[in-house]
């Protein structure tokens, strides 16, 4: 198992453990159907096939689940895409922030595989669920990349905009167990979905005013 350590922010701070033991990203997870055909219509354009069915869970290796500031790809045809991410511990859920990096010139062939060969950036702060469930969709979900040696903004968007935590959970084919990571999906990207080499997720608080943060680089292999 893949042990990744936490810190779990609110009004009683602790370090958990986490042996995490699955990994699940969810595709096409949107809320407005609209948005979840533009984002379909991005990733044919790239000659991925569209989904049998939405939303998707792809299976993947929990080993890809990293907190390192790197992370290493074959070729420079990778990037990021911000996703809340759950997981369970001794019952009680919370919430991280994380990449769901993949390459895109394998993404057109296989879209598993095109996952499966990038590792997974998360946050190493999270929440408990409980502490912004009720204030759940004015959560703000954004990504940058640096583009000629200056940060741009990629994502941005409300959460809203994606199915609850609650609602995608009760999709899959069965309940989020201890030690079960889930990333929630994404949403539309600013100008394209292109390369980038240097990433910064993030997933904001506006009501309790705090902020998850992933950042990191890739180096090619």
């Amino acid at each position: 198992m893949k042990t990744i350590q936490f810190d779990v922010l609110g009004k009683e701070p602790r370090s958990v453990q986490l042996a995490a033991s699955k990994l699940t990203i969810a595709g096409w997870t949107g809320r407005n159907s609209a948005q979840v055909l533009h984002h379909i219509k991005e990733l044919a354009d790239l000659g991925v096939t569209p989904p049998k069915r939405i939303p998707t869970f792809y299976r993947l290796s929990h080993a890809l689940l990293t907190t390192d500031a790197v992370i290493e790809t074959v070729g420079a045809s990778s990037s990021g895409e911000a996703e809340y991410c759950l997981f369970t511990l001794d019952g009680e859920m919370y919430v991280a922030v994380g990449s769901d990096h993949t390459d895109r010139a394998l993404e057109a062939h296989e879209v598993t595989l095109s996952k499966q060969v990038c590792a997974k950036p998360i946050s190493r702060d999270c929440w408990r669920l409980s502490d912004v469930e009720q204030h759940w969709d004015s959560l703000m979900l954004r990504s940058y990349i640096e583009e000629n040696g200056a940060e741009t903004v990629y994502q941005e968007s409300p959460v809203s905009e994606l199915l609850h935590p609650r609602e995608l959970i009760s999709k899959l084919e069965a309940p989020l167990r201890d030690g079960e990571v889930l990333f929630g999906g994404t949403v539309p990207v600013k100008g394209g979905i292109r390369a980038a080499h240097a990433i910064r997720v993030e997933l904001h608080d506006p009501v309790l005013d705090r902020t998850l943060v992933c950042q990191y680089r890739t180096e090619t292999l």
